[in-house]
């Protein structure tokens, strides 16, 4: 994204457009903050938050061939970000995963909004991986003590049952009555809304229960992809090639693909937390 194409390999190839590009990708007037980005669906307005930025590694991606590094990636290398993303709709402030809260950055990003971390009314996890659910909390304390934690039932199932990870059983045991879990649906089903213009969609591989959420407004949307990739230079020209963190490399490949399929047949942009700034972009077939 950063105003260069990429092309990807789907049923048909499929490249990402710098956002802005033919008018489809937005920003709303607000103050110049650093590493907040800011995108409107219908009245609901986005803010994609970068928690931080470091000089990329292709080594986490699996099997792949380095004629298509060498190919895709600079000479000079390139960038990793991890981002959370704020939704402010007319009723709720929604928070869609939370970085690791290392140095407060997600908050003092939020306070820099003018939103306070007592304003968040929920918080919706694409997955339990630290880095997604971390900032939940700081020295043992709720980061935002009046939020429901909203996440897949499958996902809460795995990392608290089957595979136990003990930072996210902590972590959510502070938020204690106010955890609660959903079945996403199936991208491109009518599938029920969990919350009002926002729908989970299944999008498993990545880990077990991750979770994909479909901001809609009127005719406007935006799909928020979580861990859908994790090197855009090389993922989205070729999906096939997964990452050393997906639990299922090949599940996630599947989803992946099918993300980017759908959101260029449906004209949807796309956002993710580990798309380096603006991490808001469209896909088109090329």
């Amino acid at each position: 994204m950063q105003g260069k194409t990429f092309v990807g390999l789907l049923v048909t190839a499929m490249t990402v457009m710098a956002c802005g590009s033919g008018g489809q990708v937005q920003r709303t007037a607000l103050p110049d903050i650093d590493g907040v980005f800011a995108h409107r669906v219908g009245q609901f307005e986005v803010f994609m938050l970068v928690e931080a930025e470091r000089d990329g590694n292709a080594g986490i991606l699996v099997n792949a061939d380095e004629s298509i590094l060498a190919r895709l990636i600079p000479e000079t290398g390139f960038r990793h970000t991890a981002n959370a993303f704020l939704v402010k709709t007319p009723d709720r402030n929604i928070l869609i995963d939370t970085g690791t809260g290392a140095g407060g950055v997600v908050l003092n990003r939020l306070r820099e909004l003018g939103m306070e971390p007592e304003m968040v009314d929920t918080v919706l996890l694409t997955h339990l991986h630290f880095d997604h659910f971390g900032g939940l909390q700081a020295n043992g304390r709720a980061n935002f003590p009046n939020a429901q934690i909203c996440l897949s039932e499958r996902e809460l199932d795995f990392f608290t049952v089957a595979n136990v990870n003990e930072a996210a059983v902590n972590t959510l045991a502070l938020y204690s009555g106010r955890v609660e879990t959903f079945s996403p649906g199936q991208l491109g089903s009518s599938g029920a809304g969990l919350l009002p213009g926002i729908t989970p969609i299944a999008s498993y591989g990545h880990t077990p229960g991750h979770t994909v959420f479909l901001i809609e407004d009127g005719s406007d949307r935006l799909l928020i992809a979580g861990d859908f990739l994790h090197l855009a230079l090389v993922q989205f020209a070729h999906p096939e090639i997964s990452a050393t963190f997906d639990v299922d490399p090949a599940a996630a490949a599947a989803s992946r693909r099918q993300i980017l399929d759908y959101a260029a047949r449906n004209n949807i942009p796309v956002g993710g937390m580990h798309i380096v700034y603006p991490g808001i972009g469209t896909v088109e077939s090329d």
